[in-house]
């Protein structure tokens, strides 16, 4: 998984699934986060969409929301709850030679 982590942060995240249910309110926090971020997403309200519980259940294994998938071209990372510590070390651009000056 830490290959991953990596990978994810020397790259733009391709498509962000946002897993989610009314009443929760640590998706609210995401959602506040990821807006904030202006990070694009898409919201998959699982309470209404049978097939959005399969894929979060199922295909990514968390039985609960908040589900964020982040994929970097074919590399997905989930992260299960509201973490923003580990969003913020996943969706951090890593430092590039340009950004470092000379003293």
């Amino acid at each position: 998984m830490a290959q991953a982590t990596v990978r994810l942060r020397n790259q733009m995240p391709s498509r962000v699934l946002f897993f989610r249910q009314p009443g929760c309110f640590s998706c609210e926090l995401m959602e506040v986060y990821l807006e904030a971020r202006g990070i694009p997403f898409e919201e998959l309200d699982i309470s209404t969409d049978p097939e959005a519980r399969r894929a979060m259940t199922e295909v990514h294994g968390s039985g609960e929301t908040p589900t964020l998938v982040i994929y970097a071209g074919e590399i997905g990372e989930v992260i299960v709850g509201f973490d923003p510590e580990r969003l913020d070390q996943l969706l951090d651009p890593a430092p590039s030679s340009e950004s470092v000056t000379e003293s």
